[in-house]
């Protein structure tokens, strides 16, 4: 599944940020087991990155405001960040087998995710971004919750059979496609805010 496999969409109706989805369900069950414990490395380190990423931000939210445009070399920065918290993300969701990449950089995981170059955004919308970016926050929160349940139903089928249920896989992308468009739009990756429609890759 890939953002070519999903239904077609006009360049103005695509959403700047996608996830691009090509792992192939097939799991190892030791490594399935022990997932939470094997992802710890690598949250330790989306952690402090994370800290840096967030001061990051805030050169990005005062160029913005007076040229309308994020600068290309923070918005590559910066999008390595949401790629490589992705990539964390969905192993420890059971959306890919392999052992994320430290780098963030794209096309290296079955769960990628695609950014757009820079584009102009309004300044009074990047002004009160936190602000506006509440209501999808709290959504965040909500599918986040439900994702963890998905992994977790997920976790026992993987354990049994093997393989990560399809249903289950697609329907944790999905969720997990909202939660990167949020935080996309938050770090002023994007000026478009996050969208539920379409499918798990739209």
């Amino acid at each position: 599944m890939s953002d070519s496999a999903a239904t077609p969409q006009t360049a103005t109706d695509r959403h700047p940020i996608g996830l691009i989805v090509t792992d192939d369900l097939e799991r190892n069950r030791l490594t399935v087991f022990f997932r939470l414990l094997l992802a710890i490395p690598q949250a330790v380190w989306i952690a402090l990155w994370g800290v840096v990423a967030s001061v990051c931000v805030l050169i990005p939210w005062v160029a913005t405001l007076f040229a309308g445009r994020v600068p290309a070399g923070l918005h590559a920065f910066i999008s390595r960040f949401l790629r490589a918290s992705t990539h964390l993300s969905a192993y420890v969701f059971l959306l890919a087998d392999p052992w994320p990449p430290f780098g963030g950089a794209q096309g290296t995981y079955p769960v990628d995710v695609r950014i757009d170059p820079p584009a102009a955004q309004g300044r009074l919308t990047v002004l009160f971004r936190i602000l506006l970016a509440v209501p999808a926050m709290l959504l965040t929160y909500v599918f986040r919750a439900v994702n963890q349940l998905v992994a977790l139903l997920g976790w026992f089928y993987c354990l049994f059979v093997g393989r990560m249920h399809p249903g289950m896989r697609d329907l944790s992308a999905w969720l997990l496609r909202s939660e990167v468009q949020t935080y996309a739009y938050l770090l002023l990756l994007t000026g478009r805010y996050p969208s539920l429609a379409g499918s798990a890759t739209a």
